[in-house]
């Protein structure tokens, strides 16, 4: 056992039970997404593409998320992106993340050309000083590790955008608005944009029409979690 160990040991997030970030018993209770949406109009897609309908030229091609944001996830992730001392447990998180989203036939299918690159959604630079870390960017290096498939880091967040939560669709949109630059120019042309949850879907929508604009052919999301409609 090492240092880290002995100051930090490894315990269930949800019962506290020592050894695991996640017991059996507590895992038994994770609900994975098994919901196939537009991320445009949000209706039911085949295989959570953008309907052809609802496409245009700098559209995402589609979302993917891994579970439901709900219960024992929504704890997870609120641990993982709050308590610093937790955020070594982006390797579980994405191992998590990866085994869920390769069932689905379209993202293994996809993931398994290695035509593409990584890009985590940023975090503006205030934020991220005051957290000490992007949580999006630790899942993408840990899955792109997983994957086989590079990391860049060429989107940046130049807006110092609201909380999305409790804003209408609409204001989502619009908050999101020019939020993102290129840095420099991504050399694939598939990219997987990487978030930890997915709500109406504004901020990967809002980074695959700069992608776009930029050259990028196809832009695709991938989220560890998708919020639920009650």
């Amino acid at each position: 056992m090492g240092l880290i160990d002995l100051l930090f040991p490894t315990y269930c997030v949800i019962c506290q039970r020592w050894g695991e970030y996640l017991c059996t018993r507590c895992f038994a209770k994770l609900s994975f997404d098994v919901k196939h949406l537009c991320c445009v109009c949000n209706k039911p897609s085949l295989d959570g593409l953008t309907h052809p309908a609802c496409q245009n030229r700098y559209s995402l091609d589609g979302v993917f998320c891994a579970l439901s944001y709900k219960h024992i996830i929504n704890t997870l992730l609120y641990q993982f992106k709050y308590e610093p001392y937790l955020s070594h447990m982006a390797g579980f998180l994405s191992t998590l993340m990866y085994e869920s989203l390769i069932q689905k036939e379209i993202v293994g299918e996809l993931l398994s050309r290695g035509e593409g690159v990584l890009i985590p959604i940023p975090l503006h630079r205030r934020r991220e000083r005051v957290r000490g870390y992007n949580q999006s960017r630790l899942l993408a290096q840990k899955l792109g590790e997983l994957v086989h498939m590079p990391v860049s880091n060429c989107l940046i967040r130049q807006k110092n955008t609201k909380a999305q939560f409790g804003l209408s669709p609409l204001e989502r949109k619009s908050n999101m608005r020019d939020a993102f630059v290129l840095t420099s120019n991504v050399e694939k042309s598939i990219v997987f944009l990487v978030d930890d949850v997915l709500t109406t879907g504004s901020t990967l929508m809002e980074a695959a029409r700069i992608l776009k604009h930029n050259g990028v052919r196809r832009v695709y999301g991938l989220c560890l979690a998708r919020e639920q409609d009650e």
